[in-house]
């Protein structure tokens, strides 16, 4: 109050008060001329010109005001750039050194204030020095109350920055332990994939062993010879193994090709999951590495203009969304490929149990074809046995034929041989009388029987002939029967007594 009412007194405000400036200017530091007002100046100029006051040689000099620094470094000003020069004051009380003897009579006599101004100047200093004192406790007052907002302000920014850098911590662990977690289940999926790959390919190579004993069977049947060469059901049961074979191995190459899709598929799958897992890791590690930074921590340096530079590409909308779609791509990739690898195996144990039928069916085919080729070879050689007895008989009979015939001639002579004496006779003792009648009817049956018995000779010489071709057609088609036994027994039979097919197959 007091201090107030003196400035209102003096008519000296706030106005006349200036800031103190700590840069060096020419209104950083209070200088001499700022404490006399111009008024002042002026009214001491005047007293000089009076013819009363004696002339002491003292001029008015305008005094520079002094930097903040000290006196002995203003050679050179850091600040301006330029030389300065040390400031030489005049001797005021002396003066000029021209009248000695005088000088100290003279400045007794020649004051330059009145107690006015001398107290007005004490008033002002003092009016001066409670303002800037007050205006210094309320400036600091209010830059407490900065520091405090600002310390409080940034602490619970830091705070927020933190629990918001742990919830994404939480977020990324959460999504980076999804995606290991996938990332295992898929690697363990292109595992089982890769076995049933395997196991496709190595059953459409086991496929070419029973492929080949069939082809090899169909092959030996063509050895067959003559009327043995027949399309039986044997022969039907081997063309359609070798068709049931020739399918199923094209459509486990057809699983075969979508397997090898499938699992390019899933391996994509797994590099986009093992990218995105190491995307997370690194970020995790980030954050983690910003969430324990602190104040006190060691390498914190300034990035100027930081915070105007965005380099983001993503929201956490879509960057959940990314993750969650390749989780879920994922996991579409593993449902197919489980899908797969189950009609695999079901088309594997459909193939094989086809396969074992069309075996079971072909060696059932052949057996039977066996048992009726033996059969008909012991028929065969029954038949042939009894032609062989027939012929026997029927040489026998035609040797009994010819030497009946030849027996016949003797009885002929003699019947001949009558008749011829007995033409011999005299007279009317040419009598056909019934001796001449029976030796005539003795000789025609003899010619009669002689004929029946040389036409049952020809005809049994063709029977002969005939017994001869049926024995040798009989030993000829015995023979093919031989033939066609050994092919289908030993051959065929003996290549299929084992099924060639891998342990892998599953009935």
């Amino acid at each position: 109050m007091y201090i107030e009412n003196h400035m209102d007194v003096l008519g000296l405000g706030k106005r006349h008060l200036k800031c103190w400036n700590t840069l060096g200017s020419s209104s950083s530091v209070p200088c001499i001329k700022s404490l006399m007002s111009s008024s002042k100046l002026n009214d001491y100029s005047k007293t000089r010109s009076l013819a009363w006051r004696p002339n002491m040689g003292v001029e008015n000099v305008e005094l520079v005001p002094l930097s903040s620094k000290a006196i002995s470094s203003y050679t050179v000003d850091p600040l301006s750039s330029m030389t300065t020069q040390p400031l030489k004051f005049p001797n005021l009380v002396t003066g000029l050194p021209r009248n000695p003897p005088y000088s100290s009579q003279t400045s007794a006599l020649c004051t330059r204030f009145t107690p006015n101004e001398w107290f007005q100047k004490q008033v002002k200093f003092y009016n001066e020095a409670d303002s800037n004192r007050y205006y210094s406790e309320r400036m600091r007052s209010d830059a407490v109350k900065c520091i405090r907002e600002a310390e409080s302000k940034i602490q619970h920014n830091q705070y927020d920055t933190g629990r918001r850098l742990g919830e994404r911590i939480s977020d990324v662990t959460f999504w980076r332990n999804e995606i290991a977690s996938e990332l295992e289940k898929q690697v363990q999926e292109i595992e089982r994939l890769q076995d049933c790959r395997t196991t496709l390919e190595k059953a459409v190579h086991d496929i070419q062993n029973p492929l080949h004993v069939a082809e090899e069977c169909l092959y030996h049947r063509e050895a067959r010879k003559g009327s043995e060469l027949v399309h039986d059901e044997a022969e039907k049961a081997l063309l359609r193994e070798v068709q049931n074979l020739r399918s199923g191995q094209n459509r486990l190459e057809a699983y075969l090709d979508k397997c090898k899709d499938q699992l390019r598929n899933c391996r994509i799958s797994q590099n986009q999951l093992e990218l995105d897992l190491k995307n997370k890791e690194s970020a995790l590690g980030i954050d983690m590495l910003c969430h324990q930074i602190s104040n006190t921590s060691r390498g914190l340096q300034y990035y100027s203009g930081i915070e105007k530079y965005d380099p983001c590409i993503s929201k956490p909308e879509t960057w959940a969304e990314t993750a969650n779609r390749i989780i879920q791509k994922s996991q579409a990739e593993r449902t197919k490929s489980c899908q797969l690898r189950a009609d695999a195996e079901t088309l594997i144990n459909r193939v094989a149990q086809e396969m074992w039928d069309s075996w079971n069916s072909s060696n059932n085919a052949l057996s039977r074809r066996c048992g009726e080729l033996l059969e008909a070879k012991s028929k065969l050689q029954q038949h042939l046995h009894k032609v062989q007895q027939e012929i026997f008989d029927v040489e026998k009979n035609l040797e009994l034929l010819r030497k009946a015939i030849s027996d016949k001639s003797y009885a002929l002579k003699v019947a001949q041989t009558r008749l011829e004496a007995r033409t011999h006779r005299p007279d009317m003792e040419l009598c056909r009388d019934n001796a001449y009648i029976s030796l005539q009817r003795e000789i025609d049956d003899i010619y009669n029987q002689v004929e029946r018995m040389h036409k049952s000779l020809k005809d049994m010489e063709n029977q002969h002939q005939r017994l001869l071709r049926t024995r040798n057609a009989l030993e000829h088609d015995l023979a093919l029967k031989i033939d066609a036994v050994y092919i289908d027994k030993e051959k065929v039979c003996g290549l299929r007594r084992a099924y060639p097919v891998n342990a892998m197959f599953r009935f």
